[in-house]
């Protein structure tokens, strides 16, 4: 495809944004407070030292790495102390000014197929509802797509719509580890939810004795990016179930995650 081409066909693409709004009071997993924090600390008016008939704004934002939509660098979590590769935490990789290794600033961007299993439908699940991988399979037999090595991968709840009612949303349903299993076992290349952690928040794996299995099987063993607090509910209203999926992580050296804006084309 010519350069002319591709820039046609993307003007004719329906562009979906699938990132949250950012703010102040938005949901928060409690190992991630504060949250969004933000301090707008040079405003425009009188007194400020500039040149003539020009002001100037800006400010200080604070919000750790995991909170609003993002993804998870490989970094970010460890089985038995060792993060994926069977990196050994404690091999000198790992500081308080981030990692030398798996940080998310060696990630790519993540371009290629996305698929929506919509697993909610026309209904929200149950709070804290672990979905299983016949409910995944169901989504994508409902939806005429196959799941295959190096999709893109989003599971809908019905949760991003409560984004709004943090305490509600922090309920959310989940992938159970099963799922999270099943997707690791076709190699995707990302997962992502409209929920706090791909898993439920209080989620255990029975077998592994952990909780929050997926960033276990998913991050760690598999090598498999999660990404969090997706806003689907545009894509799924829309009857969008394949796509062009682009999510660009930012390159913050030896961060263990990344603020994203990820985008649907179709």
């Amino acid at each position: 495809m010519t350069p002319q081409a591709l820039i046609e066909a993307l003007g004719a693409a329906r562009i979906f944004d699938l990132e949250q709004p950012r703010h102040s009071g938005m949901p928060v997993h409690p190992a991630h407070a504060p949250g969004f924090n933000y301090f707008l600390h040079r405003q425009h008016g009188s007194g400020v030292p500039e040149p003539p008939g020009r002001t100037s704004a800006s400010g200080v934002l604070v919000m750790p790495e995991h909170t609003g939509t993002h993804i998870d660098a490989l970094s970010h979590q460890a089985e038995h102390l060792k993060l994926h590769g069977g990196v050994d935490v404690n091999s000198g990789v790992m500081s308080a000014a981030g990692f030398s290794v798996l940080g998310i600033e060696t990630m790519p961007p993540l371009v290629g197929r996305g698929v929506l299993l919509d697993v909610a439908g026309q209904r929200r699940l149950e709070p804290e509802y672990e979905i299983t991988v016949e409910e995944l399979k169901k989504a994508a037999v409902a939806a005429g797509v196959e799941v295959s090595a190096g999709d893109v991968v989003l599971v809908r709840t019905g949760y991003g719509a409560l984004w709004d009612q943090p305490a509600d949303y922090l309920r959310a349903a989940g992938v159970s580890a099963a799922g999270s299993q099943w997707l690791a076992d076709l190699e995707v290349a990302a997962v992502g939810a409209d929920n706090m952690a791909f898993d439920t928040v209080n989620g255990f794996d029975v077998e592994l004795g952990v909780t929050l299995p997926a960033h276990v099987r998913l991050l760690v063993r598999a090598g498999i990016p999660i990404i969090e607090n997706l806003n689907l509910e545009e894509l799924a209203a829309a009857g969008v179930h394949e796509f062009a999926f682009i999510c660009l992580p930012l390159k913050m050296k030896g961060v263990t995650g990344s603020p994203v804006r990820p985008l649907a084309l179709a």
